[in-house]
């Protein structure tokens, strides 16, 4: 059983959630972080990313950086631009995004179940990629951009969100990139009650999406345990921000592959190669040249099936029945392109640290690969999504996803949720 609490909310004041509303810190490099504060002030990369406001001298992991992010979180406070709600709500996070909507739970999820792996992982984190977080929670003495979870739907908190809904929003703006944020909140004592029971029944909830946010939280916690040893288990450091949505609305996107070079092969060895590998259809130009749907004609149809953009041709591949095993992480369909392509025949072994391979999101589409073969690569792979329930099977396995198998749209904002510890 997980332990998904109510939360009192640090929260934009009203007509500033628009402004303040922010792309997680790790989507930006430093440049583009700088540039973003300084069209808009207000906006939370500021704080989550503190180094925006002093000169590129000063290092990125400074700690005048981490004191900054305090001494601004504390003065938008001060200034107004954020509230403190009264009492423990949960609250409802929805996002539109092209037509299709998501709607999560916003709560605090227990560390002790996240060490107890109750709450499953699915990828390993870097430290040094932990450290910088660590440091910002602890200095701060908050957590400002909620962890992505997922947990099969439950028929009971479906309809106290359902119910929810019908309520005024305490937010309801579309982002910069077009996408719809509504928040409501969970006031009735009823109602937070019955949420929580029903997440007290759920045996297992997933990270999704930032394994790499949620273990610096919960270091975070274990380290104020220590320096803190008559702690009772309930003070809030023994929690961690959370975003949690239900299987059956999320969506995963495709993670894409460019690779530099064919290895030496010229080009009719590796067509032939591929042919070899997997059943290769070319897409011919009648497919593609109806208006509005190329995008839509290269995309693979279903699991087991990849696209390859090479030569400025568009070829369908799908991979053989006996190729693909019955492992959780070893038949998904980017472990099958690994092990049976780019590692044996474009002698890519660790993709994590190769130079000659790069990952695109799947949010940037097929032109994107396109415009990759253009430039500097040779060959692009653009692969059937993974599913959210293969990520729960690998999970429940107690195993790990290979690198860059899945991307997660629509991000969740940061600055709207803010849980003091």
């Amino acid at each position: 059983m997980a332990e998904i609490k109510p939360f009192v909310c640090v929260r934009p004041a009203e007509g500033m959630a628009e402004t303040i509303a922010a792309l997680p810190y790790d989507v930006y490099n430093r440049a583009e972080a700088k540039e973003v504060v300084w069209k808009n002030p207000k906006s939370f990369l500021a704080i989550d990313r503190a180094e925006t406001q002093f000169g590129d001298e000063v290092d990125t992991y400074d700690a005048r950086v981490y004191e900054k992010a305090r001494e601004m979180l504390s003065d938008w406070m001060k200034e107004g631009d954020f509230i403190r709600d009264e009492e423990a709500c949960y609250y409802i996070y929805e996002l539109t995004m092209e037509g299709r909507t998501q709607t999560g739970i916003v709560a605090c999820a227990s560390i002790d179940d996240y060490v107890n792996n109750v709450i499953k992982k699915h990828e390993n984190t870097r430290a040094d990629k932990e450290q910088d977080r660590i440091r910002h929670v602890d200095t701060c003495s908050a957590q400002t951009g909620p962890i992505f979870l997922a947990y099969r739907a439950n028929v009971v908190i479906n309809e106290v969100v359902g119910r929810t809904k019908m309520q005024t929003p305490l937010y309801d703006f579309v982002s910069e990139d077009g996408i719809r944020h509504r928040v409501f909140v969970i006031r009735d004592t009823k109602e937070i009650e019955a949420v929580r029971n029903a997440f007290d029944g759920i045996g297992e909830i997933y990270i999704a999406d930032g394994h790499h946010r949620a273990a610096s939280a919960v270091k975070v916690g274990l380290k104020r345990r220590q320096e803190n040893p008559g702690y009772t288990g309930k003070e809030e450091f023994n929690y961690f921000l959370s975003v949690l949505f239900p299987d059956e609305e999320l969506m995963i996107m495709d993670y894409n592959r460019v690779v530099m070079d064919l290895n030496g092969m010229d080009d009719a060895a590796f067509l032939g190669k591929m042919q070899e590998l997997f059943e290769v259809t070319r897409l011919t130009d009648s497919t593609l040249d109806a208006a509005g749907v190329e995008e839509a004609s290269v995309r693979p149809k279903k699991k087991g099936q990849f696209s390859m953009f090479f030569k400025d041709q568009w070829y369908s591949c799908t991979m053989r029945a006996q190729d693909i095993p019955d492992d959780p992480v070893e038949g998904l369909d980017v472990s099958v392109l690994q092990n049976l392509l780019l590692a044996p025949v474009l002698g890519i072994q660790d993709p994590k640290t190769d130079k000659r391979i790069d990952f695109v999101g799947g949010i940037r589409g097929m032109k994107e690969l396109e415009r990759r073969c253009h430039m500097d690569a040779a060959v692009a792979f653009a692969m059937y999504p993974t599913s959210i329930h293969e990520l729960f099977a690998v999970a429940d396995a107690g195993l790990l996803m290979p690198p860059k198998s899945t991307w997660f749209e629509p991000k969740l904002r940061s600055g709207l949720f803010i849980h003091e510890i």
